[in-house]
């Protein structure tokens, strides 16, 4: 379709970075009023995990919504995307989701909440972030690319089952149950109706991010790659973006990080949110470097976190992202229950 919009001077890959800028504002913007993070929905203080469920699982129905009905319509086909190789490689997955939902704790918070907390001041988050990023990238194609390798050599074959659509009634049950499922939880935890309102449209830019790379931006000269929403390649990306610029392009991933750190940072500043933070102590940077360091393998074994594998990736039905999700919410909840004995539980430590 991007050959018909009569673009002379942008390319598609060009043209991505700013649909992902854009993406990045909104989220940003969206992420940073409704405090949209998974971890507090875990293992946050109790009084906050069930408004913070209503959020996360309102972005995920209109996520899901958008997301199939764009498949329905035949605008987008996830066939040849990563989240339904035939083969599974089910031990990256859980370990890298268990070290995701492991490391997510002790940082106090996923990493798409931690960029929004960078914008808005917080010295902690900007730290973890860039451990994240090293850790990630080298995980990708570092030193630690072995250890992804070898995990990722062991598979289970499902075939057509990679994507759960292909089961019996899926492609119409399954989103239908998610949709239900999330909007009755949502709607009976007493959050606030405008937080709920804009969960939605925060989960509406899922579907926009497929769309718009897979069937607006689609150039069969010049290819973009389907995806939407993540965290973990895109912050490797901007990091080896940001030092290496004049030889690597920026691609949606830097647009959406860049984008991100912006919509979160005009609001905090409109709203007076925005407050310089930093680390209390020794051992509390040593625990956040350990964090940042388990997401950022974490991240890139389990094939993304929990907005890459978790809000955008279960609306595609692919059973990989599924298993992720599953794995990174039991890798939250171990660790939440480990800091116990240790005077350090989940609803006695600050929210982020």
């Amino acid at each position: 379709m991007f050959e018909s919009l009569g673009f002379e001077t942008l390319t598609a890959p060009q043209a991505a970075v700013w649909l992902g800028l854009v993406l990045g504002l909104a989220f940003g913007a969206l992420a940073e009023v409704t405090r949209f993070c998974l971890r507090r929905a875990v293992v946050g203080p109790i009084g906050e995990r069930r408004s913070a469920a209503a959020v996360w699982l309102t972005a995920l129905a209109t996520a899901v919504i958008g997301t199939q009905a764009a498949v329905l319509s035949g605008v987008i086909d996830f066939s040849d995307h990563r989240f339904f190789a035939a083969d599974l490689p089910v031990l990256a997955i859980v370990a890298g989701g268990l070290l995701f939902g492991a490391g997510m704790v002790l940082t106090r918070g996923c990493v798409s909440r931690l960029t929004v907390l960078s914008a808005s001041g917080n010295l902690r988050a900007i730290f973890v972030l860039l451990v994240f990023a090293i850790t990630a990238h080298a995980t990708l194609k570092g030193v630690l690319a072995p250890l992804r390798t070898t995990l990722g050599s062991v598979t289970l074959p499902l075939g057509e089952a990679a994507s759960l659509a292909t089961l019996p009634f899926g492609s119409a049950l399954l989103p239908a149950v998610i949709v239900v499922l999330a909007l009755a939880v949502a709607l009976k935890s007493g959050a606030r109706p405008l937080h709920l309102a804009l969960a939605a449209l925060l989960g509406l830019l899922v579907p926009a991010g497929w769309v718009g790379t897979g069937f607006v931006l689609y150039d069969d000269f010049d290819p973009v790659a389907l995806q939407s929403l993540s965290f973990t390649a895109p912050a490797a990306d901007t990091l080896f973006w940001t030092i290496a610029s004049t030889s690597i392009p920026a691609n949606f991933g830097t647009g959406l990080i860049g984008g991100t750190l912006a919509g979160a940072a005009i609001l905090a500043l409109i709203s007076g949110r925005f407050q310089w933070q930093s680390f209390e102590g020794s051992a509390q940077t040593g625990r956040y470097a350990l964090g940042a360091s388990m997401m950022g393998v974490g991240g890139v074994l389990a094939g993304g976190c929990t907005v890459g594998a978790g809000l955008a990736g279960v609306p595609t039905l692919s059973a990989a992202a599924l298993l992720a999700l599953a794995a990174i919410v039991g890798g939250g909840y171990g660790m939440g229950r480990a800091l116990e004995p240790r005077g350090q539980t989940p609803t006695a430590m600050p929210a982020e």
